[in-house]
C-alpha cells in the first residue's frame, strides 16, 4: 500500500498516518520484550494450538499478575492445560510454568545481565525495522509528489517545500520511534 493523494497535503496526511501506525506498531512489538517486571503483554505472542488452531493465549485463559514476579493463567477449558504450558514453554521468552490441575503459575525469573544484553539487541533490531518502515514511507510520498510535479501540478518550489516537509515528518517520527525504544531499553537494563 503506497502513499497516495492528489494534493501535497493529501499526500503528506497519508504519509503521517502511516507513520503513526508504524510508532503504533513498535508500542505494540516492544510490549511482548520482556522486563524484569511481571506483564500480561509479556505473553501476547503466545499462540496455543486449540484443537488444530493456533490461538492468542489471552483468548483460552484469564491472565493475572498477582505480584510482581508472576503470572497466573486460568484456562476457561482445563483440557487445555498442557497445551497451553507446553506453548508457553515452546515461546522464546525463557519461562518454565507449572499447574496444579486448574492453573498455571509463571514465575517470571529475574533477568541476567547476559539476558538484559540479548533483549536490548532484539529490541534495537525490531527499532530498526521500524525505522525502515518509516523511511520507505518517506520514499512513497516524495515519489508521489514527484508524480505530481511530472503531471505540471505543483511548481518546482512546492515539490522543494514538499520534499522538505517530508523529510521534516519523517525526523519528526523516527525521533518517536527512538524516544520510545530508549525508554523500552532503560526498563530491561533496569535492575
Amino acid at each position: 500500500m503506497s502513499v497516495t493523494g492528489t494534493t501535497i497535503e493529501q499526500i503528506k496526511a497519508n504519509a503521517k498516518t502511516k507513520m503513526q501506525k508504524v510508532v503504533a506498531d513498535l508500542q505494540h512489538a516492544m510490549a511482548g520484550i520482556r522486563t524484569g517486571r511481571a506483564s500480561v503483554s509479556l505473553l501476547d505472542g503466545v499462540k496455543v494450538d486449540y484443537y488444530g488452531t493456533p490461538t492468542p493465549l489471552n483468548q483460552l485463559a484469564t491472565l493475572h499478575v498477582p505480584e510482581p514476579s508472576m503470572i497466573t493463567c486460568q484456562p476457561w477449558d482445563v483440557s487445555q492445560i498442557g497445551a497451553i504450558e507446553k506453548a508457553i514453554r515452546a515461546s522464546d521468552l525463557g519461562l518454565n510454568p507449572s499447574n496444579d490441575g486448574k492453573i498455571i503459575r509463571i514465575p517470571i525469573p529475574p533477568l541476567t545481565e547476559e539476558r538484559r544484553k540479548e533483549l536490548v539487541k532484539h529490541l534495537h533490531h525490531i527499532l530498526e525495522e521500524h525505522r525502515i518502515a518509516v523511511r520507505n514511507i518517506r520514499r512513497e510520498a516524495n515519489e508521489a509528489i514527484k508524480k505530481l510535479l511530472k503531471a505540471k501540478e505543483i511548481s518546482e518550489d512546492d515539490d522543494r517545500r514538499a520534499h522538505d516537509e517530508i523529510q521534516k515528518l519523517t525526523d519528526e517520527f523516527v525521533n518517536k520511534l527512538e524516544e520510545a525504544a530508549e525508554v523500552k531499553e532503560k526498563e530491561i537494563l533496569e535492575i
